[in-house]
């Protein structure tokens, strides 16, 4: 059978006490009520393209874990795929981005590949329906199986894009062009902004739901000093003495887990504890700019304080779905061998373990409460969801003004925001930062409370019911599955 069913741990809604306020958390019961009523014996299916890796499998970790919490059934299934159909997801991703990625053909023999393995995938989902369930299929992986679910099945189907871009090119409008054939028949289509719903898209089918991210998440949940540190150097991401019993951590079924891997490091000296720090979180992809990252570090933050920068992704043999990642690691890890020796010895690169996905995310949390000033210099970016998390956890946040980034930030108060290409401009921001620690602490504590009030889970899921509603009530009605839910 084609797709794999990832086994989601249920999570109690009703922790979300801890972290709302009052009128906060009645909204979100009243929503879960809502749920009940309205789904009943219902599956929520999820599809999409991994397990691990990426804002998306961490999201669909975490919202089908409430959902299934409340006593509702969602699930989630994993497509299957080779190699040339995930070249050729990668290339419709990067295009949905508008860049060209690997410059790569979308013409008839890939249609014909791309067509074969979602009818496949879509086959096997079949098997598995019931005549009153809900299908969320997510990004460009699974656009294809629209088609084959919808003659097959009276099952609303939604189709929703983490990914997109603000001014359309033509490289992404040929991305729109290949995939927007088998979306006709969908029921709803997601976006996490209003301005990356396509031309062509029926618009009364469209709504708007930004992500979010787990406060409760290995990810994000709370940590001590101590507590990061352990983890830290039971990772390999900072110096001194390992004691393997303190870098423990609470999994998301309640059990203990303990840090063991490390990370593959590529740096001349161990980061110390007390170095100022500029860290920025993400995949090995050419969009996130890392080598813009090294560039702005060296030619323009000041070298006065003696800071430190740490770029940090997945271990690239570990994410099946993202076939340039690797390409991506070495083009950094060849510009980290061409910077000056005073800045080289200051520069750390890291792959981190991903064979426990739990432990991978606390050593992500350990690391961006670690960091003086995180960044996320995107080229183009859907939302970005380190930004949220780096919020939640009270760090001040220099990114680009690109994408679901500018609605998180508000430039100046909860973060700063710079034009994608200005190196000088990101450079003097993070300087800015680490020369005033106290102007950061008051950036990263607004932070935090825009990321309370817009970013977290119980938003999220009150958006996909009042989405569940208008499908299941304007089924076979194409248009009428209403207005775009927009963020303040």
């Amino acid at each position: 059978m084609p797709l794999e069913i990832v086994e989601v741990t249920p999570l109690r809604p009703e922790r979300f006490a801890e972290v709302l306020p009052p009128e906060g958390l009645a909204a979100f019961e009243q929503s879960m009520a809502r749920a009940h009523e309205l789904l009943g014996s219902r599956t929520i299916w999820n599809v999409n393209s991994t397990a691990f890796g990426g804002g998306v499998a961490e999201m669909l970790r975490s919202l089908i874990g409430y959902v299934r919490g409340a006593g509702l059934d969602g699930r989630w299934a994993v497509v299957e795929g080779d190699a040339e159909f995930f070249r050729l997801t990668k290339r419709l991703h990067n295009r949905l981005h508008g860049a060209l990625g690997d410059g790569g053909p979308l013409g008839n023999a890939e249609r014909i590949a791309y067509e074969s393995r979602c009818a496949a995938n879509a086959a096997a989902l079949v098997e598995m329906l019931r005549p009153d369930d809900i299908v969320i299929l997510h990004d460009p992986q699974t656009a294809g199986m629209v088609p084959a679910l919808k003659a097959a099945t009276d099952v609303p189907v939604i189709w929703r894009a983490h990914i997109g871009l603000d001014l359309p090119n033509d490289t992404a409008r040929e991305a729109w062009g290949f995939l927007t054939p088998y979306l006709v028949d969908a029921d709803a289509y997601v976006f996490s902004r209003e301005a990356f719903a396509w031309e062509g898209l029926d618009l009364g089918r469209v709504s708007v739901i930004p992500p979010s991210i787990d406060a409760f998440s290995p990810k994000n949940h709370a940590m001590p000093f101590t507590g990061v540190t352990a983890v830290l150097r039971a990772a390999g991401l900072a110096a001194g003495r390992h004691q393997p019993h303190r870098a423990v951590f609470e999994r998301l079924d309640g059990s203990i887990g303990f840090v063991e891997r490390r990370a593959q490091m590529v740096e001349e000296e161990e980061l110390g504890l007390d170095s100022p720090l500029l860290a920025q979180v993400s995949r090995w992809d050419a969009l996130k700019d890392p080598l813009g990252v090294l560039a702005a570090f060296a030619e323009h933050v000041r070298s006065d304080q003696e800071p430190h920068l740490l770029l940090a992704g997945p271990d690239v043999r570990a994410v099946t779905d993202d076939p340039e990642g690797a390409a991506v690691f070495a083009q950094a890890e060849a510009a980290w061998h061409e910077l000056p020796p005073d800045v080289r010895r200051r520069v750390h690169l890291a792959l981190l373990p991903m064979d426990d996905a739990e432990e991978n995310a606390v050593i992500v949390n350990a690391l961006q409460r670690r960091a003086d000033v995180v960044a996320q210099k995107s080229l183009a970016e859907g939302f970005g969801l380190t930004v949220a998390e780096a919020m939640w956890k009270g760090r001040p946040v220099v990114a680009t003004r690109v994408g679901g980034i500018q609605d998180q930030i508000e430039d100046g108060r909860t973060g700063y925001l710079v034009e994608p290409r200005d190196l000088r401009a990101f450079g003097e921001r993070v300087s800015e930062l680490l020369l005033d620690p106290h102007a950061a602490e008051r950036m990263g504590e607004a932070a935090q409370a825009r990321v309370r009030e817009l970013f977290l889970g119980p938003r999220h899921l009150g958006q996909y019911v009042d989405l569940f509603e208008r499908v299941i009530a304007d089924a076979g009605s194409p248009g009428a599955v209403g207005a775009a839910v927009r963020v303040p």
